[in-house]
């Protein structure tokens, strides 16, 4: 086992189907099989979703199949939800887990009243740069190997604001400029801003991360702190 910094470049460990599913199951959310090949969770309030879908995976993001879809929604009655966010395989299951663990908790998590500068704030509280071309709408690891950024939403990521040209949260982890993706995640426009920056405060944590398999696209950008 070694526990490495940074979080953002830790990967998965091949287990992120498994950690999540634990997570939320211990949060007593419903689960089930769909015909679909699917595992869908629902809180127990019924108004938070969330889907492995890697085995039918809708679209891309960054050339990367998307892993888990999640949603919120108004009130339990409604076919419609509020918002989505998405995130493909090798993104770091302890900040997705922590923002599952932020929205459960929430009585209302279709609904939030920060604004973008919460994202920002939390990043930064971590030691992440802003950008200096857009210091309201991107900030950057250090290393400038994982940004976080308002953008125009891309094709296929649902949201219940029909209003054309909206931007959403986007995350992106790069090890090497140019380079494949490690991971990637998209937030849909009506995710509220303070859910966005638990996730980005733990995907920004210092604090090192076990893992049993390292991403070789991150080798010599990974720290050892120390094996177990």
């Amino acid at each position: 086992m070694y526990w490495v910094i940074p979080r953002h470049l830790a990967g998965d460990d091949d287990v992120l189907a498994e950690r999540i599913g634990d997570t939320l199951v211990g949060l007593g959310w419903r689960m089930w099989p769909t015909s679909r090949y699917t595992l869908l969770y629902v809180s127990p309030g019924e108004l938070c979703g969330a889907e492995w879908i890697f085995a039918a995976s809708p679209f891309e993001l960054g050339g990367l199949p998307i892993a888990w879809q999640l949603s919120a929604r108004p009130h339990a009655a409604s076919a419609m939800t509020e918002w989505n966010a998405y995130v493909t395989g090798g993104v770091p299951y302890e900040a997705l887990a922590d923002l599952l663990v932020a929205m459960d908790a929430r009585e209302t998590p279709d609904i939030g009243f920060e604004g973008p500068e919460a994202v920002l704030k939390a990043l930064g509280a971590q030691g992440w740069i802003r950008d200096v071309d857009r210091p309201r709408t991107t900030a950057s690891d250090p290393e400038f190997s994982c940004s976080v950024s308002l953008e125009p939403l891309p094709t296929l990521v649902q949201d219940a604001d029909p209003r054309p040209d909206l931007v959403g949260w986007q995350v992106w982890a790069e090890p090497v400029l140019g380079a494949p993706y490690l991971w990637c995640a998209s937030f849909s426009a009506s995710v509220p801003h303070d859910l966005v920056a638990v996730f980005a405060s733990s995907l920004a944590s210092p604090v090192p991360v076990p893992r049993r398999t390292l991403p070789k696209c991150a080798e010599g950008r990974l720290s050892v702190i120390h094996r177990s």
